[in-house]
Parts: C-alpha cells; structure tokens; sequence
C-alpha cells in the first residue's frame, strides 16, 4: 500500500494506482485532467508507486492550465507536420497564456503560413479525441527514431538526457520527445487562436540557427475563447508599459540591464507618494521604519538559508580583494532584519516589534521572465518584519489581514480570495520542524476564517520557512494577480538565535510574521496602472494639473499662477511652449491629467483660471479653484488613510 495525502487527510491505496483509480475510488468529478504527485505532475494514467501529497488538476488551476497549453502545443505540431511536410520540431512549452512551438519551416516561408488552416486542422485533430499515450524508451531507441525521422533538434536534446529518463508521447501519428504529462486525450480542446509568428534563435543562442516560433492559445470551450480576446484587446489598450510610457512614467536601458527599471521623475513621484501613504499608515499601527544594505554577506544567507534554498534565483556573490569574503545583492530583507532584532536584548514587554522597510531587493529572472514592471531583476517590496510572543500570533496576524484589505479597498480591488499556501510534507525544499509546521498552518486556517476570507488551500506554494496567505486580486478585466501576501515563520528566528526574556526570567524564541501589503511596488504600479486605465485618483496622481498658457503675453501670469499651486503642494506642470491650445490640450488629456488649467487675456484680466475636468469646463476665480482642489485633496488624503 502507499499512502496518499489529499486536503490534509492520508488515505491508503494499492501500491501502482493511477490518479484515475484513486480519483474513481473516493468519487472525484470527471473533470479532472492529471494529477500533481508531490512537485511532480503525472497523467491520469500513470502508476504512483510511492507515498506522496496528491492533488487533483482541473482546468481552473494554474497546473491544469499549462499542461492543457502544453498538449496544445503537441497539437500544434501535428497539425503543422500534417500541413508542412519535413518540418522540424525544437521544444514547444506552455507559457503565462497559452504556449508555442520552435519550428524549423525548412523550404516554407514564415510569413507564408496559412493560420486559418492551422487552427482548422488542430481543431480536427482534437476531435478525434486521441489519447496522449506515455511510453518510457531507452536513450538508444530515441536516438534511433529521431534520427530516422531527421531531426537535429530532438537529437540535440537527446545528448543531454541520461539514461532512464527519456520518455515519448504519441497523439495519433504524431511523436514527440517530452516528459510531460498530458491530457486524457485530444478532445479537450475545443477552441484555438495562433496569437503570434516571430522569429527565435534555438536555444536562445545568436550564434544557432533562427527559428520560426509560433504561439497559440486554445481553451475547452469557444465562449472562454472569445472572452480571452475580447479582454486581451482591452488589455493591450491599458497596457501599462503603453501607458508607463505615454505618462512618462518609467524606461528601461540595455545599457542599466536587463529588468532594471528607470523611473522618470513622474514616475518616481508616484512612487513616492505610494511610499509614504503606507509609511504614515505603518506608523499609525505602530510599526518601526528600518533602513538597511543592498548587500549583505555571503554567511548571512547562508544563516538564514537563502543561499542553500534560493540560490538559483540569486545573482552570483560579489568577490572582494579579502580572501573568502563574498557578499550578495540582497535577494530579501528578512535577514537584514533579524540582524536589527539582534542588536540588543529583548524583553517580553517589548513584543510585538515592528520593524518595516521599503527595500529594493534584487533576483536574477531569466531573460524570457522578464515583462515590464511585472517580473523585473529589481524590486522594492514594503516588507515588514513583526517579531511576536506565540500568544500575540493570532491579533498581529489579524491585523496584518486588515492592513491589506483597507488597501485593497482604497485602489479598488474589491474582488479577491484568499490563498492558503502550505507546503507539501513530501518535499525536502522546506527547513524546520514538522511540529512547527504544523503549528502555523493550523494557525493561519483559523484566523481566515475568523476574519471570514473566502480561501483556497494550495500545498506545496509555501514559502521555504513558513506557510502564507497570498492574496490573489483580479482586476477591472477579471485577470487574477497576486498581490499582498502575510507569512508566518518559527524557522528563522531558530535560525539566527532570536530570543526574548519572558517574565519567568528565561529565554524564548519569538515568532515571525513577514508581510507586504504591495508586495513589490513596481508590479503593484502596474497592475494599478492597468486595473485604472492610467486615471489614478487625485491624491494619487503625479501630475495633478497641467496649467496651458494661451500665448507669451500669458506667461507672466500662468508662471505666478504656477507658483501658487505649487506652494500648496499641488503637483503643477506649466506648459508655455508656442504651441496651439488644443494641441496642448489633446496632449494633457492623453497624460491623463485631472484638471486642466488654460489661461488667456480674460484670465490674466480676471484672476481667474478655465478649468477642464471629468465635470466639465468652467471659469472660476483662481482663489476658489486653490480652495476647492485643496479641499478635495484632503478629502482623497484623508480616504487614503
């Protein structure tokens, strides 16, 4: 027998079961597509020969949806071999949405590819509901079959994989190197849209041969499909690079890096008011703002076991002239901070301590992970770190809860759940005590659900050091984001000998709790950017009111006009290029700039200011205009906290 952990519950089932078996046995919905066994996903058909956590993969999960997209792309290579004889195949994985495949067309142009007829011919071939057949060869009958059918590529990837671990996957006539796993069969797929041709070099080398990659998309039902375009045309239009870009918010250089991004000085303003907005609003609840290094040494994460777990995501040590010091791009704050809690001895009547800081932290992404401010090399998160007495656990972590929320609430994210992400016990990628473990995650479950969250539980998604709340929001075009996230952690404060004297006078150890409301500022932005279309409310935006002189003999006037709005700490742009008025105006309006401000002779006369809004355009006198806006900022301050 092996033993099977599924929702927190171990059951027994014969050694060699499928997930079909065990999915049969307790009575699992059909429409389930594999099975993850511990990180592993498997067909539905194939044997589970060890003990392990189980979960069951539907087209809702994320797993469900990358191996639906990946035996898409399968498909998409029979249809293309159907189509264009003697093509030949480099790897074609699923991606964020949907996937693609590496081609080499040989004698077909690129731009000679009759889509249509590709999406016609996947569409028939799912309908012959052909099941993805798994069958393990060894290296020298893989070897032989590429070679038969002429396909360097394959063959190419064959010289890197050892012995025992090769496995082919049929579909119809169609064979394929792949470890998979797959869909039942062919029949799931129901819709299809090839989305994109563009050229790819193989195996990202300049120096290979340029490849034509297609990408796709297919979903198990027409109307999904027609959804996924309709919103994906709304989201190009609020695009935040697009956006970033028109607002001038942000630039990236080859010559900085890769991922690194450059605010501009309206982005940065915006930034900055994000910052202290949440700055003021920590110190209301009572945390300690803390600023530490972009570096640290090397034994620090070695200590806090970064370096062991989360190498691969780290940029290589920095070497210095002393002999075996080596220090790190701070890839997290929490060990920075556990050094702060250190430095001098604490005391129970101290506990809770908070400690919080907006630090820049930085992680090597592969190049094709990287997208605008969503997945960068550097990021600032607004961590914080609360160092607690076991009895405070569950009021801290409540209220971290309601720090989230209140600023989900304040930018209009008011669709969300709760992710419960716990680790999975077969795994040995996680430090500590079971007991420990065991301890949070029961801990965590309780106080969801007295703060009344709608939850999902998802095993194998927790931090190295402790399980987590992570908050998936979706936005005004109902795509889900995570954002915000809430950590509890026994394992680092072992770590580093964090201790507290309690009122027995002996040594304790405090509990962690990580948190980030934003999680990283630069992907928070750009979720905003993309969820408001740009329109970011009053209080929020870096430029609040572009004041547009009529001519030069205005000038005089707009710049005093300028100056008096500045000196109320409304952010003013004056533009006084001799440009047309409505030129001026159409280019504001693009910035999407809250009030615009135009002056002429009637104005300067006057005193006054033709103002242009979302409610219209008046002409009011300029002492009301300053008392009405500053009215309304503080009324958008005091709504932001």
């Amino acid at each position: 027998m092996i033993h099977i952990l599924m929702d927190g519950q171990s059951s027994a089932f014969p050694k060699g079961s499928t997930g079909l078996d065990i999915a049969q046995q307790i009575g699992v919905p059909m429409d389930i597509l594999a099975v993850q066994v511990n990180e592993d996903v498997y067909d539905l058909t194939r044997s589970i020969e060890i003990d392990a956590t189980l979960r069951f993969l539907r087209w809702e999960d994320d797993g469900g949806k990358q191996l639906f997209w990946h035996s898409s792309a399968h498909l998409l290579a029979a249809a293309l071999e159907s189509l264009y004889p003697g093509v030949k195949f480099g790897i074609g994985p699923p991606i964020a949405q949907g996937f693609y495949y590496d081609v080499d067309l040989g004698p077909y142009a690129a731009d000679a590819l009759d889509l249509a007829a590709i999406e016609k011919t996947i569409i028939a071939l799912a309908q012959r509901k052909d099941p993805f057949v798994r069958r393990a060869v060894s290296k020298k009958e893989a070897v032989d079959f590429f070679t038969k059918k002429d396909d360097p590529y394959k063959l190419e990837l064959l010289e890197g994989l050892e012995e025992g671990t090769i496995t082919l996957y049929q579909q119809g006539d169609f064979i394929d190197l792949c470890r998979g796993a797959h869909l039942p069969h062919t029949g799931w797929v129901k819709a299809v849209k090839i989305l994109n041709v563009s050229g790819a070099y193989w195996r990202g080398n300049e120096q290979n041969k340029q490849l034509t990659r297609i990408y796709g998309i297919t979903f198990p039902t027409k109307k999904e499909l027609a959804d996924f375009l309709h919103i994906r045309e709304e989201a190009q239009k609020r695009s935040h690079a697009k956006i970033g870009k028109a607002l001038g918010l942000f630039t990236f250089s080859e010559k900085v890096g890769l991922g690194l991004p450059l605010w501009l000085p309206k982005g940065a303003l915006l930034c900055d008011t994000l910052v202290q907005f949440l700055k003021k609003e920590q110190i209301k609840r009572g945390y300690q703002p803390v600023i530490t290094p972009h570096i640290g040494h090397k034994a620090l994460y070695i200590t806090s076991g970064h370096y062991e777990k989360y190498q691969e995501d780290c940029f290589q040590p920095i070497r210095t002239a002393e002999a075996e010091e080596e220090y790190l791009l701070k890839p997290m704050n929490c060990p920075h901070h556990c050094e702060i809690y250190n430095s001098a001895p604490r005391s129970y009547k101290e506990l809770p301590i908070r400690l919080a800081e907006f630090g820049t932290v930085y992680r090597y992404e592969l190049h094709g992970a990287l997208h605008g401010l969503t997945r960068t090399r550097c990021f600032t998160q607004d961590d914080a770190h609360i160092f607690c007495r076991s009895d405070q656990v569950p009021e801290e972590f409540a209220k971290v809860i309601d720090l989230v929320l209140y600023v989900f609430g304040l930018f209009g994210f008011k669709d969300y759940t709760a992710q419960l992400s716990f680790r999975d016990p077969n795994s040995d990628k996680y430090i500590g005590e079971s007991a420990d473990w065991d301890l949070a995650e029961a801990a965590i479950q309780t106080i969801a659900q007295e703060k009344g969250l709608q939850t999902t539980v998802v095993m194998g998604e927790a931090a190295f050091y402790g399980p987590k709340v992570d908050f998936m929001v979706k936005d005004v075009l109902g795509r889900s984001w995570q954002l915000g996230t809430v950590q509890l952690d026994y394992q680092l404060p072992v770590r580093f000998d964090l201790t507290y004297i309690s009122a027995d006078g002996q040594k304790h150890r405090p509990i962690m709790i990580h948190r980030a409301p934003f999680g990283s500022l630069e992907r928070f932005i750009a979720i905003l950017i993309e969820h408001t279309g740009g329109h970011f409310p009053l209080w929020l935006a870096p430029e609040q009111v572009a004041l547009l002189s009529l001519s030069d003999k205005y000038n005089v006037y707009a710049e005093g006009v300028c100056q008096k709005l500045l000196e109320k700490g409304i952010r003013t742009t004056l533009d006084s290029r001799n440009e047309t008025i409505g030129k001026k105006i159409r280019e504001a309006t693009l910035r999407k700039v809250p009030y615009i401000i135009v002056v002429g002779e009637k104005e300067m006369t006057c005193e006054t200011v033709a103002v242009r809004s979302q409610n219209g355009q008046k002409s009011v006198p300029l002492s009301r205009f300053i008392q009405q806006i500053c009215a309304e900022l503080v009324t958008s301050q005091l709504q932001a906290g």
